[in-house]
């Protein structure tokens, strides 16, 4: 790859490195360069821009970022995770549901010294995390990757790299033991803050049982207790092997497999097995919500993954956690809190589309336009199957009443349908309508339209990647790949309700135009950002186009 000032007429294809001004814009760093964009330029009075050209064995940020997104996750859904499109050279990796984040380190370290235009960043090994929250980012540094660097990672991962063990045991029980003189409000405050634990991590409280600090007794609770996993918290901290809490698991039957732990907070944890039932032996810090080590063994065990002397003496090793201030305290976290407490931000957002799928078909000379055969099924099916499958979390689709042709063709597809009783005043009023039914915590709509064939789920994947509010991608628009723009649209929570106030017959187009400055346009392939087919001449050159 090339890097520097080049002159204007070197400078098509190449890739802009800064910003620029011009009166009738800005043109962003990372815009491709084109004659439209040249002409602008040399009309502004520049004769040069600073720049980067790739060379023949460069691959662009882009693709070098999904091939190896895609070779470190190759089947997303059985890994737990979810992975985003690549923009900016950036591709992210989310975890579907809430469990344990397991990978190689060593391949990570390997991986990141291949070459210094790739790079994988993620959460530390062994991280609980949310459902939606970000694991891991490729980040592809220039503007191209060697294909060398590229081909190498690939096999590096030849393997999947990284997976979320989701949760195990769903269901536990707690024995806390009481001493004489004790106040209720200890054995509280300690019961509490186990179960705030066990809700962040989606555990049931199966039971839970107070019984004196003797051997006996706890051994006989033990056995009573349900739950597909059991956790003592005593009255008295466990000091040996004899003590209380291990003395009953024995008697109970049990087998007491640790004792101690090299992590501080949190030493004096016991852990064994009764039956096939794992248990833990919590340290005295658990009736605080701060992190300790028995949150790290609690979430192992919570995922089913075997816990050796081995594997729990490695913990000392950012082990020491009291002295962190910074630190914050996960387990303080309700299941059902907001996510960005849970995550800190890094999550995959929350996002619903519209399907607009109220329209007249006026000029179709009596045919609907949806209901048009696109590659073997009608049109309306394809729109909805590409949008239902792009990483939205919702699709919701416009009608107007007594369309039930179109009805029947979104049913079984997962789509939720909602009528829009003044269809006929335009289509600002089927933005207010879908507004209006989808979920209402959506962080984002994508707005596609039912008309347009050749866009794919992987076109609107791409759109979700580049929508990023924190970084000022409020609204993202697709483009054509030369640059004009087109659909779809997906736009940010902040501009709801300006949406809903559009006036009935011009769409989005006002809202976009008014606010230009937070509109990032993501360019597809060929024409397809553009292409609507609105008459039967225009079906009939698609299909031809399709034939040759």
């Amino acid at each position: 790859m090339k890097f520097g000032p080049v002159p204007l007429g070197e400078a098509e294809g190449a890739i802009l490195a800064h910003s620029v001004v011009l009166p009738s814009g800005r043109l962003k760093k990372g815009q491709p360069l084109g004659p439209a964009e040249l002409s602008a330029l040399s009309a502004a009075g520049y004769g040069e821009v600073v720049a980067a050209k790739l060379d023949p064995e460069d691959v662009p940020e882009d693709a070098a970022a999904e091939r190896i997104g895609r070779a470190m996750a190759p089947r997303p859904e059985v890994l737990g995770l979810d992975r985003g499109a690549a923009f900016t050279g950036r591709l992210n990796l989310y975890a579907a549901e809430p469990g344990l984040l397991e990978f190689d380190a060593d391949r990570v370290h390997a991986l990141n010294a291949l070459d210094e235009a790739v790079t994988l960043a993620t959460l530390p090994p062994w991280s609980w995390v949310a459902a939606r929250q970000m694991v891991a980012t490729i980040k592809i540094i220039p503007y191209a990757a060697p294909e060398r660097a590229v081909a190498a990672a690939e096999a590096l991962l030849e393997t999947p790299l990284l997976n979320v063990a989701p949760l195990l045991h769903r269901s536990a029980g707690l024995l806390l033991t009481v001493t004489p003189g004790m106040k209720p409000s200890v054995v509280e405050k300690g019961a509490e803050a186990v179960r705030r634990r066990l809700r962040a991590l989606g555990i049931a409280l199966a039971g839970e049982r107070q019984v004196a600090h003797e051997t006996g007794a706890l051994a006989e609770a033990l056995a009573d207790c349900p739950g597909e996993l059991l956790l003592i918290l005593t009255a008295s901290a466990t000091s040996d092997r004899r003590d209380v809490g291990p003395a009953a698991l024995g008697e109970a039957g049990g087998r007491l497999e640790r004792f101690g732990m090299p992590v501080d907070p949190g030493n004096l944890l016991f852990l064994g097995t009764l039956g096939a039932r794992p248990v833990i032996g919590l340290p005295g810090c658990a009736r605080s919500p701060k992190l300790n080590g028995a949150d790290w063994v609690l979430e192992r065990v919570a995922a089913g993954r075997p816990l050796s002397d081995a594997a729990i003496g490695a913990m000392g090793v950012g082990g020491l956690l009291k002295e962190i201030p910074s630190r914050p305290a996960p387990r303080a976290v309700e299941a059902g809190a907001a996510a960005d407490a849970e995550t800190g931000g890094a999550r995959r957002p929350r996002l619903s589309a519209l399907l607009l799928a109220a329209g007249a078909s006026r000029r179709m000379a009596g045919t609907d336009k949806l209901l048009e055969d696109a590659d073997g099924e009608p049109m309306l099916s394809r729109a909805a199957r590409a949008l239902a499958a792009s990483g939205v979390d919702e699709v919701v689709a416009v009608i107007r009443p007594g369309a039930e042709a179109r009805r029947a063709a979104l049913a079984g597809l997962g789509i939720r349908v909602v009528e829009n009783a003044r269809a006929e005043d335009g289509m600002g009023t089927s933005i207010a309508a879908g507004l209006a039914a989808i979920d209402p915590a959506a962080e984002g709509v994508l707005i596609g339209l039912g008309d347009m064939p050749e866009l794919t789920a992987e076109d609107h994947a791409r759109l979700i990647a580049a929508f990023d509010p924190a970084e000022g991608r409020e609204i993202v628009r697709a483009a054509t790949a030369d640059g004009r723009p087109g659909n779809p649209v997906l736009i940010g929570r902040r501009f709801f309700e300006p949406l809903r106030l559009l006036s009935a017959d011009r769409g989005a187009r006002t809202l976009l135009e008014e606010n230009a400055e937070f509109v990032t346009t993501v360019r597809l392939a060929g024409e397809r950002a553009l292409v609507d087919l609105d008459t039967p001449e225009a079906w009939a050159a698609w299909r031809r186009g399709r034939a040759s």
